[in-house]
Formats: C-alpha cells, sequence, structure tokens
C-alpha cells in the first residue's frame, strides 16, 4: 500500500498551524454519486479508501463509479495509471472494517433517522484517535453529535456535487466538535486541493441556506411564468458570474435532496423556505434532475 505524501513545509492553515497530513486510511459510508465522489478525492491525494455499501450490488456499482472517477481523472492528466490509484481502494459491506480507518466520512441519503443509526453504526468499530465525519447538506449537526458516544471526534464535511470538479468544502463545527478537530479538518481539506469554509452549525449551514432560498425563487418564478429555466439560469451565470443557474444546479444536486432540504429548513427557519407546488410535483413524477434524465432540464 502506499502512503500519503506528507504536506509541504510552507502549508498553513488561516490559524498559523501546518496543515496536518491525511488520514493514511480513510472510511466513505455509502457509495453514490457524493460518496463516490468523496472516496476518488482521498484516493487522488494518496490515501488508502474503503467505501462500505448496504449490500453486494450497491458495493459493485459503488466500485464503478470510483474506477469511472479515477479513470476520468488519468485521462485528464493525473499522474500515473489508474492501476496504481485503485490498488489503494477496497469496497466492502462490512462496517467492522473501518476498525483501520484514521477518518470515516458518512455519505448516506439525507435522511435524519438514517445519519443517525449509520453514524452510530461506523463509531462502534472506530478506534479511540479516530475521527467520524458527515456530509450532511442541511442537518443539525450538534443534534447528530448528541446521538454519539464521542461527540468531540464528530464534524461535518460537506462536499459539493460534483466532488472531483468542486474546490469547495463546509467544514461544520458541532457545539461538542473539539477545537483541534476543527483544524485537522481544514488541513484534510487544503491537503485534498480544495478550499474549507468554516460554519458553526446551524440550519442548512451556510452554502444549503444561500443556495436553496436562491432555487426555491428560481422555481417560484419558473412556476409564475415569470421566464424559462434556461433564461432564469442565464441571468445568474451571465449576470451574476455563477458558474450553473439556480435550476441546473437543482437538477445535479436532485430535486428529491433540495425537497427534503426546503421541507427540514421551512421546519427550522420559517415559511420562507417553504417549497413550491412545481418541486413537489416533479418530485412525485420522478422527475429528480440529472440521476432520472429529467428535471428542470433535459438530461436524456
Amino acid at each position: 500500500m502506499t502512503s500519503n505524501p506528507p504536506p509541504t513545509a510552507d502549508a498553513r492553515l488561516p490559524s498559523g498551524h501546518f496543515i496536518p497530513a491525511l488520514p493514511h486510511s480513510v472510511g466513505v459510508l455509502g457509495g453514490g454519486r457524493m460518496g463516490a465522489g468523496i472516496a476518488h478525492a482521498f484516493l487522488m491525494a494518496g490515501c488508502e479508501v474503503l467505501v462500505v455499501e448496504r449490500d453486494t450490488e450497491a458495493a459493485a456499482a459503488a466500485r464503478s463509479r470510483v474506477e469511472n472517477a479515477v479513470a476520468k481523472s488519468v485521462e485528464r492528466g493525473a499522474a500515473g495509471g489508474p492501476d496504481g490509484f485503485l490498488a489503494r481502494l477496497a469496497v466492502s459491506t462490512d462496517y467492522a472494517h473501518f476498525a483501520r480507518c484514521g477518518l470515516v466520512v458518512e455519505a448516506v441519503p439525507e435522511i435524519r433517522d438514517l445519519k443517525v443509526s449509520s453514524l452510530q453504526a461506523v463509531e462502534r468499530h472506530l478506534g479511540p484517535a479516530a475521527h467520524l465525519a458527515s456530509n450532511t447538506s442541511s442537518l443539525s449537526m450538534t443534534g447528530l453529535a448528541a446521538e454519539l458516544e464521542r461527540p468531540g471526534n464528530f464534524i461535518g464535511l460537506h462536499f459539493f456535487n460534483p466532488v472531483p470538479a468542486s474546490t469547495l468544502v463546509e467544514v461544520v463545527v458541532a457545539a461538542q466538535t473539539l477545537p483541534m478537530l476543527v483544524d485537522s479538518a481544514q488541513g484534510w481539506v487544503a491537503a485534498l486541493g480544495k478550499t474549507a469554509v468554516v460554519v458553526n452549525d446551524a440550519p442548512g449551514f451556510a452554502s444549503s441556506r444561500l443556495g436553496v432560498v436562491l432555487a426555491l425563487e428560481a422555481m417560484r418564478m419558473l412556476e409564475e411564468g415569470v421566464a424559462s429555466a434556461e433564461d432564469i439560469d442565464n441571468a445568474m451565470v451571465l449576470g451574476y458570474r455563477h458558474q450553473t443557474g439556480p435550476l441546473r444546479t437543482t437538477d445535479l444536486v436532485g430535486l428529491d435532496v433540495r425537497l427534503e432540504i426546503a421541507d427540514y429548513l421551512a421546519e427550522t427557519l420559517g415559511e420562507r423556505f417553504a417549497p413550491p407546488q412545481i418541486l413537489r410535483d416533479k418530485v412525485a413524477r420522478g422527475e429528480l434532475g440529472r440521476k432520472s434524465g429529467k428535471g428542470f432540464f433535459d438530461w436524456g
């Protein structure tokens, strides 16, 4: 197995501390689009990576996603062949294999009860010095931490879709998170070649809260016939220099995910986050965005 390259001597965090090395072995719970992207990021940075899925079929699909992501990185010029990267990848259905990991990132669907049970199941197998992170995009990190035996070792690492192309990771600090872990998390993000923004726990954090409110208003405009989906998006891309418009971004995130987040934010922050009927109708019809072939745009 290949060990991680050390951080450069002049790499420092905003706090003035040196960037800590990535854990030698990193686990990812869940190998869907986000989990596979997270696994790919740590693989490309030199870590041994273990992906755990619920059954053999899901595990095979997760391996395929990671392999495809690695192949694309090599095509784009990543040093080394795909075999070298994939030699550090393991895929399993057994949580016990997390025992060797210094960090495990949970990336299961955005359902609180599922998050809690999954995090508790992982924590039971971690060593005393290992850290646990959640990729949740909106759920209370403080609330999740309260369900764990070692809440101080828990932090949010909110990656963005698609993970290989996104340079942002939101580091979300629960009330129980140990301060040293915040520095470590920022260092890990820097070692992945990405930029961390640190956010104290609050509903929707910073990114989801701002992104969802913009997306919901774009949906209301479409629903009211103000403009087409393409023109609404172009207004933000061309006028405000957003990389993608709010409706296309919703298609990439998944309309079902956006709906879950909006419902949660409406419950915790008020009616301004109430999802419009057009979003509920599309989700009910199975129009979930890119992953289903259709959302606000046609991905066929």
